[in-house]
């Protein structure tokens, strides 16, 4: 089941304020850039770049997942291993809020996310 709509205005909102901040400088976006997408009851944060093989081509690359759970309010939080599964966050695998996940995601105090 996906989010409502009023849900999702809410998310587009903190997450655009999470772009405005993470995002690299306009002249390197082609080179680099940070997106999110919704998908379902979750949102995905994402990396875009050229595909090395073919640079006419992007190529997106998972950074961080939250799910939101109904049923608790919360929501939780992953990041993708290099066996391109993800993962619950151990230090923090569940947050009140979407903007505590960004908050958490832009520290990345584990090295989880960005590397």
């Amino acid at each position: 089941m996906a989010v409502n709509s009023l849900q999702v205005v809410d998310i587009i909102e903190v997450m655009e304020n999470f772009l405005d901040k993470v995002r690299p400088p306009e002249e390197m976006r082609k080179k680099l850039d940070i997106s999110y997408r919704i998908e379902g009851q979750s949102v995905v944060i994402f990396e875009v770049r050229p595909k090395f093989s073919d640079p006419k081509k992007m190529h997106e690359s998972p950074v961080a997942k939250a799910t939101y759970v109904k049923s608790t309010g919360n929501w939780k939080v992953h990041w993708m291993r290099a066996n391109l599964k993800w993962v619950y966050y151990e230090p923090m695998p569940l947050v009140k809020t979407l903007k505590e996940f960004t908050i958490e995601v832009d520290k990345d105090s584990h090295g989880c996310f960005w590397g």
